[in-house]
């Protein structure tokens, strides 16, 4: 129906653009919405408001013309002016059935769309550094970058879903350190672990299978490793100084090729690990791409000669600068240290140079709401790249904080001390999980209730909702049960006679459906689809608990079936894109 009255509309403008009531080709949209108050009708459009200055008219005024040349429809039964000039529709209840026979018809492709046909765009998201297991706080990342990524494919965009492999640098050099002194511990060595290794049980369990597969080949006297090390914190030093010290002295013992071995010992034994829980959480990638391959491609070198062909590098106090500010940063940024190695940020560069090069039309990142501040520097590398810098969005996810009673769970890596996302999907299950994570705006903070996941009561939303689908799946079998017959096309031809306030209502909801996908995925908000389903849940539950569907009036039951198993098909479209179960009994 709105796309339907967005047509009407614009066949209205065509004609005062004709008759000189407006100046031709304006080319504006003519954007029709759902009215928030059903006293001002059903859909509503404030084109006369947006047209009344380019036409230099009254917008109340213009409303009245374009209301005067409004094509008839027989599905409208009455236009009205409103406010300033709000246009409003109000629609014969019973037109909107036919919402009903358009479900059946498209099945689960009901509310898809191909507004976003033939653009490519990128969702890049999770990329937790490979130094251990994800945690509760990555899940809300992966469920939003997930959801995010299938609603944007529903409405026809080509999407690549990446993950960013983090596999360089010096908290995986602080990995590879970790792994290689519990590996002298497994042959025996007594030492003091530095306090700002990685600690947790994983790393213990990568040291084990390390020697089980080397022997004691990689063994270096204790005293060896840590002669010339600086003193750690707890003895009065500094921890940063005494790890990266470790780091150095890890590299000379072992030599390039045995430390490569260790190192990738850490990163493929933990990668694996969270390919494995995004798989079983639902979340896969039609890319891993590894920050190492760009160092080792060349593509940093490359990035930073482009930067510094357009003029956007310079040298100072030994440093090579990246000039950010001049492109809207608070202040210019490293590349390249005075020691000759690269900064993290180099190699963002570099990736966001390769983002470009592959043609994507949008490129879509999702951060944790803690690397805010990032932004600016980013989008000036892409501009002095000779990008368009709104060609990148940063889409900020504020992490879940887990309870256990008033108690918050305390999730750092190094200490090894946290709640994995494994940990938490099979306490709560995959389906509470998702559904939980995305049930907020990705930018507001979440206390993830342990305690209402697991619930079986309608105070659980994703309880809730499931319910309502495995309902109608009860009703289709109490039909089986009593041997009753189904006519589905009588029950088409027989829609008239729903005429019952809760059946009106719910066919409502039911239209509303692929203009909020649309939204969910223009928007990147997940939880518009949640809101969604929470409320067509609610129209059925009220509809279910008030009216008996297996009547003898065949019509009306045959009516009645068609209505609710449209219901049921789009509760399970909205759980197939947030990918929660549709579960047929509870």
């Amino acid at each position: 129906m709105k796309k339907r009255l967005e047509r009407l509309l614009q066949e209205a403008i065509a004609i005062l653009e004709k008759d000189g009531t407006l100046p031709a080709k304006l080319d504006l949209p003519c954007l029709v919405e759902r009215a928030r108050d059903a006293q001002h009708g059903d859909y509503a459009t404030n084109r006369a408001m947006t047209l009344a200055k380019p036409a230099r008219s009254n917008p109340r005024a213009l409303a009245e013309k374009i209301m005067a040349v409004l094509p008839a429809d027989p599905s409208v039964t009455k236009v009205e002016m409103a406010g300033p000039g709000f246009i409003n529709f109000f629609i014969d209840p019973q037109a909107q059935f036919g919402v009903v026979r358009n479900i059946h018809e498209a099945g689960h492709e009901y509310g898809k769309s191909q507004s976003g046909a033939g653009k490519r765009v990128q969702v890049e998201f999770v990329s937790a550094n490979p130094t251990g297991p994800l945690h509760v706080g990555h899940g809300r990342g992966a469920a939003y970058g997930a959801v995010v990524a299938n609603l944007l494919a529903a409405i026809g965009f080509d999407v690549q879903r990446e993950y960013y492999v983090n596999d360089a640098g010096r908290q995986m050099d602080i990995l590879a350190a970790s792994v290689w002194l519990r590996y002298l511990e497994e042959c025996g060595d007594t030492l003091i672990f530095p306090s700002n290794g990685y600690r947790g049980e994983y790393v213990r369990t990568i040291a084990f299978d390390l020697h089980k597969t080397e022997g004691e080949r990689l063994r270096r006297p204790a005293s060896e490793v840590f002669a010339g090390i600086p003193a750690d914190e707890p003895q009065g030093g500094d921890k940063e100084t005494h790890i990266d010290a470790l780091v150095n002295k890890a590299k000379e013992l072992l030599g390039p090729v045995d430390y490569r071995l260790v190192f990738d010992a850490g990163l493929n034994d933990i990668l694996a690990d969270i390919r494995q829980d995004l798989e079983e959480f639902g979340v896969r990638y039609e890319a891993w791409f590894s920050e190492r391959g760009l160092t080792e491609s060349g593509s940093v070198d490359r990035s930073l000669e482009k930067l510094r062909d357009a003029g956007y590098l310079y040298h100072q106090d030994g440093a090579t600068w990246f000039a950010s500010t001049r492109l809207g940063d608070e202040k210019d940024r490293v590349v390249v240290r005075e020691n000759g190695q690269m900064t993290y940020f180099a190699s963002d560069i570099a990736y966001h140079m390769q983002k470009l090069e592959r043609g994507f039309d949008r490129i879509i990142n999702i951060w944790g709401a803690d690397h805010h501040g990032y932004i600016p520097r980013v989008k000036a590398a892409i501009e002095a790249l000779g990008g368009a810098r709104d060609k990148l969005e940063v889409l900020l996810v504020q992490f879940a904080v887990l309870y256990r009673g008033d108690e918050k769970v305390q999730m750092s890596t190094r200490s090894g001390d946290f709640v994995t996302l494994r940990q938490l999907r099979n306490e709560v299950g995959k389906d509470a999980a998702r559904f939980f994570y995305v049930m907020r705006k990705s930018d507001q903070h979440m206390d993830f209730d342990l305690k209402l996941a697991t619930s079986r009561t309608n105070e659980n939303p994703v309880y809730y909702v499931q319910y309502a689908h495995a309902r109608v799946c009860s009703v289709f079998r109490q039909l089986d049960e009593k041997g009753l017959p189904r006519n589905l096309a009588s029950g088409m031809a027989h829609l008239g006679r729903l005429t019952e306030a809760n059946e009106i209502s719910l066919v409502g909801v039911l239209a509303r459906y692929p203009e909020v996908i649309e939204q969910s995925a223009l928007q990147h908000a997940p939880h518009h689809l949640i809101h969604y389903l929470r409320d067509l849940a609610a129209e059925l539950h009220t509809y279910y608990n008030s009216h008996q569907f297996l009547v003898e009036d065949a019509d009306l039951r045959d009516a009645r079936l068609n209505l609710i198993a449209a219901v049921r098909q789009v509760i399970a479209n909205g759980l197939t894109l947030l990918d929660v179960s549709a579960p047929e009994s509870m």
